[in-house]
């Protein structure tokens, strides 16, 4: 029972998040991407600082000096930075999908950066996603705008904080490493709208959708936070791919979006390889724990 709702809670969770991606890109209808990335920074930072408040979680001024938060900040900046123009700029359903390679992404970096062992198959997975990327992205056809760029950086900026991660001590609570990674991409947003030179936006809808997607944001990631604290990781982690599903039906519902074969086809290519990766790495762990445990 408990896993089923686990399972319950992680599809509400990727329904929640959909609908931050989607209600970011309605802000950016009436506000820059700088602008948008300055607001979501700070209503981020301020709902961790009070989530921290509330269960007297530590937020030290001393870990903001450490040499990994430093660079997994960066690495944040990069990863909004690459977003929060790629909401704004390319259809909702193409950025769904180029999204969920992410996991494949970390598995590349931590095959050539940490050193991790990967086998053939999932090396296999890994070509297979980037294909269905380049299948969704199509960088030599007609309708290629060069904005698709920008969720590359992105997922790539991401991929890396995330295997920075891997590396921060136990001792730093993760959500005070949320706090400050969300406090970092203020500064990103300020420097994208000085060079854009955009003016600040005052509509009213800008400042509600922002709201919207702050609130949404932060109820996605507490489902998503008592659904693998809920069932196994085995259980539960799989049901994250129902989120291109949720991106891309409000791409097509709100924005009236009609994703072409090619963008099903690569989007197919990029789950499935997904599906496997995990599957293939949740069987060896479980392979190695029972060798250390007989």
């Amino acid at each position: 029972m408990d896993t089923l709702r686990a399972i319950g809670l992680m599809v509400v969770a990727m329904a929640f998040l959909a609908l931050s991606d989607a209600f970011l890109k309605l802000a950016s209808g009436y506000a820059s991407p700088g602008q948008v990335m300055v607001m979501l920074s700070v209503g981020g930072t301020l709902l961790f600082v009070l989530v921290a408040r509330l269960r007297r979680v530590p937020l030290s001024l001393n870990d903001l000096r450490h040499p990994r938060i430093i660079l997994r900040n960066l690495c944040e900046m990069i990863g909004a930075i690459g977003m929060v123009i790629g909401l704004a700029k390319i259809p909702l359903s193409l950025m769904a999908a180029i999204m969920q390679t992410a996991p494949l992404v970390v598995t590349l970096g931590a095959a050539a950066i940490l050193r991790e062992p990967v086998g053939w198959r999932r090396w296999t997975a890994i070509a297979v996603g980037l294909t269905g990327m380049l299948m969704v992205i199509r960088p030599f056809g007609a309708a290629f705008t060069g904005w698709e760029i920008f969720p590359v950086i992105g997922v790539t900026g991401l991929a890396a904080r995330d295997l920075v991660t891997r590396t921060l001590p136990p001792s730093m609570p993760s959500l005070a490493v949320s706090a400050y990674g969300f406090a970092a991409v203020a500064p990103a947003g300020l420097a994208v709208l000085l060079i854009s030179g955009a003016p600040i936006s005052t509509a009213p809808m800008a400042f509600g959708f922002m709201a919207c997607a702050v609130v949404v944001t932060a109820i996605g990631y507490l489902a998503v936070t008592s659904a693998m604290r809920m069932a196994p990781v085995s259980s539960v982690s799989p049901f994250r791919y129902t989120r291109l599903v949720f991106t891309a039906g409000l791409g097509m519902a709100i924005f009236g979006e009609r994703p072409d074969g090619w963008t099903w086809a690569g989007a197919a290519l990029i789950l499935c390889a997904g599906l496997y990766s995990f599957l293939r790495e949740h069987r060896l762990a479980r392979q190695q724990f029972e060798l250390l445990h007989p």
